[in-house]
């Protein structure tokens, strides 16, 4: 029997597509897993831009220092859920519930993108989609690091604005 390349594909993202939660985290990094103890409760695809500025950084180079992010947080069906943004670091529902939280690790995930990231969520402020919230993780992520530019003395002040996108993923304790 042959199957042709299309096949092969289709038959590809179809077992890609049936990995459960816990297949795909046993393909995260460890560093970047949610504790035991919490379940899935929204996956969102964030799309949006990270702004960069050129300054002094903190040992007296001149370099691109991390300004913030803005991007939309879109469900499965591709409809806008949420927005993400900072500083600091909110990840805020349509229904108007929103969390800030703490970086307690990150991994790398190649040239050219920023690292993944775990996340312990601080309480939500209102009511919605974001209360009970224990984790987020930042995975797949693709681009939205600094621009690789001149930045000295001359370009002091400069801002740049990379786009990216990332899966961010929220945990709730059972």
């Amino acid at each position: 029997m042959t199957i042709q390349p299309l096949t092969r594909a289709a038959l590809a993202a179809t077992l890609i597509a049936s990995f459960s939660h816990v297949a795909l985290a046993d393909m995260t990094p460890a560093d970047v897993q949610v504790p035991d103890g919490n379940t899935v409760a929204l996956e969102t695809v964030g799309v949006g831009a990270i702004t960069y500025m050129c300054e002094a950084k903190d040992d007296g180079t001149m370099g691109w220092v991390f300004k913030g992010p803005h991007a939309a947080l879109n469900g499965s069906d591709g409809a806008q859920v949420g927005s993400y943004y900072g500083p600091p670091a909110t990840w805020e529902a349509l229904d108007g519930s929103k969390i800030t939280g703490t970086q307690l690790a990150t991994a790398a995930n190649g040239d050219g993108n920023i690292p993944l990231q775990l996340v312990e969520a601080n309480p939500a402020e209102g009511e919605g989609a974001m209360t009970g919230v224990s984790y987020i993780q930042r995975l797949n992520t693709q681009g939205g690091v600094a621009p690789d530019v001149a930045c000295d003395d001359g370009h002091e002040g400069a801002t740049a604005v990379v786009t990216y996108q990332a899966d961010y993923i929220f945990w709730t304790a059972n």
